[in-house]
């Protein structure tokens, strides 16, 4: 066994030191606390749980107390005392300022999220109080007939009640769900019944109560004295866990700590709290797996803390043996950098052994293969520029022969300055097309050629060929490869306007700016082209021995080979209506960019 150890590396000697350092510890610490750690986790993890169910239940009541002041805030107000006179008091006599800050009043509650509205049911106004403006605070008292709440009033002698959602079947289940209605006191000898109801969101209650939830499967619910479910935090779970409301009141009595229930064969921690000045329980129902899960997943990240201070304490040793072993780490750092980049060269060894004799060996084949790669670097460069240029030559020279014809024809005829114009235009579109001066020009220049070329044309077809440039001013200097637009433009009026009736349209060329790309539209309201056609003009495998759409083709494949597959041509189209050509490029003012 020392034998073994003596003849292990320093690295491995490092890294097995460390990971003895660190295993032993924790494996004892593990087995000689893990019982205490886990009961302390639970406890804990059970008055978080009784924490957040307090605060809840905090924030429940002080929601619920919040719509107690508001409500009294309205039920005290002097000009509601005076309606609950009845007949007493002369409704149509009473200050309109009174009434109009009544309704202010009303108004101002119903503000925000939770006061949906605020009714007055009551007889003892003007019928035209119904109406209006004032009909959305006054409602007749008929409108209360059928619903549970009057009756509870009916048969008892309260005058408040809070409502869940069972309460307000019938007309006033529309106002949020939720309300707080007050018998207001009649004493005119002829008032009837008066009611102040205060609706208020469901929904409202109902976020309260998911924000709440901390623990998969657990629920927060509120009851009422009639076992009603007010809200939930999930309708389905209240419905698994609940328990009466005299339950309730017992746990609640408890003074806010969890008790442990069986409920369907499911051990739960439940806790209940009594709502502001309202009857309503929130019960709250955590089942124990969970909880008890959390106590499980603490000791597992326990120790995995301990296996991530073992990784560490791995990474320092890797660091401290790498030290110790650096130079032919670097050696070897860069032998594996080759796979993705050149090679670089190494600092020179000051030492002589072997692995000084490493690096000036891997020096040597360095500056060999570096040698080789600017070789080939070059080699395709001239390539890629032979491709384009060759490319660049494929010129329909039928337009020539026509354009010859052309002015040949008008020569006879004896049109001497027209043959002059045709001829400076045809000499100055080939001195832009052949000119030698690198393979690219700006977009002003392609703009020229593709306007004395539609100049030619209009001279054979007698003006038909309507142009239209609209490319922004600052896109003119921006650089693109010879001849781009020519053979879009040349399919545009051999294929698309000539192929019409009436052989004439328009050819428009925008541009705009996409990142940092610069998009060209060449539009034409052309013949369009046929939905089985338009997927093969730019088909590498498409048939074009009869040289349909070959210029368009060379182009595409042009700026493909110098700029990538991300760019080139794109091609839309509507039979009958015309054609939308895209060119993209990258947005460059120099060629050496």
């Amino acid at each position: 066994m020392k034998k073994f150890f003596s003849n292990l590396s320093i690295k491995s000697k490092l890294l097995f030191s460390h990971i003895i350092l660190i295993a032993i510890p924790t494996v004892v610490i593990v087995a000689l606390f893990y019982s205490r750690i886990y009961n302390l986790i639970v406890n804990d993890s059970i008055q978080q749980e009784q924490a957040i169910s307090l605060q809840t239940s905090a924030s429940v009541s002080a929601t619920l107390n919040q719509i107690v002041t508001i409500a009294g805030a309205v039920r005290d107000n002097p000009y509601l005392d005076s309606i609950s006179k009845g007949g007493d008091g002369d409704m149509e006599g009473l200050s309109q300022n009174e009434r109009d800050a009544f309704i202010s009043l009303v108004k101002e509650q119903t503000k925000d999220e939770l006061i949906t509205a605020i009714h007055v049911y009551s007889d003892n106004v003007p019928e035209s109080y119904y109406n209006g403006a004032l009909g959305e605070v006054f409602r007749p008292i008929s409108e209360t007939k059928g619903t549970y709440w009057h009756g509870i009033f009916d048969g008892s002698d309260r005058d408040s009640l809070f409502c869940p959602s069972f309460y307000l079947k019938g007309a006033d289940e529309e106002y949020g769900g939720l309300a707080l209605i007050y018998r207001l006191s009649s004493t005119g000898s002829n008032a009837g019944e008066n009611y102040l109801a205060v609706y208020f969101s469901k929904d409202y209650l109902t976020k309260t109560l998911q924000n709440g939830i901390s623990i998969n499967d657990s629920v927060y619910y509120i009851i009422n004295e009639r076992e009603s479910l007010v809200a939930a935090s999930n309708d389905s779970l209240s419905g698994t866990y609940r328990m009466s409301y005299d339950t309730a009141s017992e746990i609640e009595q408890g003074f806010n700590q969890f008790t442990t229930k069986t409920i369907l064969n499911t051990e739960v921690y439940t806790g209940c709290h009594k709502l502001g000045k309202s009857d309503w329980i929130m019960v709250s129902v955590l089942p124990a797996a969970p909880i008890r899960q959390k106590g499980y997943t603490v000791i597992i990240n326990f120790v995995l803390l301990y296996v991530l201070m073992l990784v560490v304490a791995l990474v320092i040793a890797e660091f401290m043996s790498s030290s110790i072993t650096k130079r032919l780490d670097v050696v070897s750092s860069q032998m594996r950098k080759v796979r993705r980049e050149p090679p670089v060269r190494i600092p020179e060894s000051n030492t002589h052994d072997e692995i000084g004799d490493l690096i000036t060996s891997y020096n040597y084949m360095t500056d060999k293969m570096n040698l080789m790669i600017e070789q080939q670097a070059r080699d395709a460069e001239e390539l890629r520029v032979s491709e384009i240029r060759a490319l660049q030559a494929q010129i329909n020279p039928h337009f020539l022969y026509n354009t010859m014809d052309m002015i040949n024809w008008r020569a006879q005829t004896g049109k001497p300055r027209e043959v002059s114009e045709a001829i400076q235009a045809l000499s100055k579109f080939y001195k832009l097309t052949l000119s030698k001066k690198g393979i690219y020009g700006t977009i002003a220049s392609e703009t020229e050629h593709v306007t004395l070329y539609i100049q030619l044309q209009n001279m054979r077809f007698n003006g038909r060929i309507h142009f239209v440039s609209d490319i922004p001013d600052e896109m003119n200097d921006c650089i693109i490869p010879k001849l781009t637009f020519q053979p879009i433009v040349e399919n545009s009026i051999l294929h698309g306007i000539l192929e019409k009736t009436t052989r004439e349209g328009t050819i428009v060329i925008t541009a705009w700016s996409e990142g940092n790309d610069i998009v060209i539209q060449i539009s034409d309201d052309g013949i369009g082209i046929e939905g089985d056609q338009l997927g093969t003009i730019l088909s590498e495998k498409a048939d074009r021995t009869d040289h349909t759409n070959i210029g368009v083709y060379n182009t595409h494949r042009r700026l493909r080979v110098i700029y990538g597959p991300g760019y080139g041509l794109k091609y839309s189209s509507i039979y009958g209506k015309g054609t939308d050509v895209e060119i993209r490029v990258p947005r460059r003012i120099s060629e050496a960019e």
